[in-house]
């Protein structure tokens, strides 16, 4: 068993190389890199819009809140008359200074409010301009790579043909956990122990499970499957 899993290792080797080089081509790292930033970029845009849309919300909340302050004004429109009936002048004056002071802060709440809708709108404006330039580069980044993997395809369909041979040496439960790992982008998968330790990171298996070695056992510390 041993010997007929590392031999279909050794075919898969020549796929995972391929597959490596596939991944790190300039056609595919720009394919991917515009596929990921479509599929991201409408959410962000709508996330800019309910911004934009809950600070002009604000906006129009503190102008009601700054007309109303500014309305409270016109109790003084008579304040003359008050003084000389006898009222309270200090009184009077604390409280116009209030008034003047709220309306002070809103209107710099307000101000900053505008900036913030402003520049959310510029940040949206942008990201909408890249979404279009990314949507027309796609479709020829797409061909690009395309063209990489069909120069290619002889190459991988031969080495499919192989595993295809090979894989029928090798024991059915083995080979799925062999892909198993093969999945999780861990290769090599499979190693035999060197100097009674893990050929590949070098820890030594707990004793208890040294007596099922025979049939491979998963390495505690890097997870591959090692046989004595």
């Amino acid at each position: 068993m041993l010997q007929a899993i590392l031999n279909y290792q050794e075919v898969d080797r020549k796929l995972f190389k391929l597959e490596n080089e596939l991944a790190e081509s300039e056609e595919r790292k720009k394919y991917a890199k515009l596929r990921k930033f479509l599929k991201t970029a409408p959410e962000k845009l709508d996330a800019l819009e309910t911004k934009a849309n809950a600070l002009s919300a604000e906006v129009t909340q503190l102008s009601k809140k700054y007309e109303q302050t500014a309305n409270m004004l016109s109790d003084f429109d008579n304040v003359d008359e008050l003084i000389s009936g006898g009222a309270d002048v200090s009184f009077y004056k604390k409280k116009a200074q209030s008034i003047v002071e709220s309306l002070r802060k809103i209107k710099a709440e307000l101000n900053a409010l505008v900036e913030s809708i402003k520049a959310t709108d510029e940040e949206y404006q942008k990201l909408k301009k890249q979404v279009i330039s990314a949507q027309k580069q796609y479709g020829e980044a797409e061909e690009s790579y395309k063209a990489v993997e069909l120069s290619r395809k002889a190459e991988k369909d031969g080495i499919l043909a192989e595993l295809a041979k090979a894989e029928k040496e090798v024991p059915a439960e083995m080979l799925v956990r062999y892909q198993t790992k093969r999945k999780e982008k861990i290769f090599p998968v499979v190693g035999k122990l060197y100097s009674g330790r893990c050929p590949f990171c070098s820890m030594e298996p707990p004793l208890v499970a040294k007596s099922k070695l025979s049939t491979g056992i998963e390495c505690d510390h890097c997870h591959r499957i090692i046989f004595e």
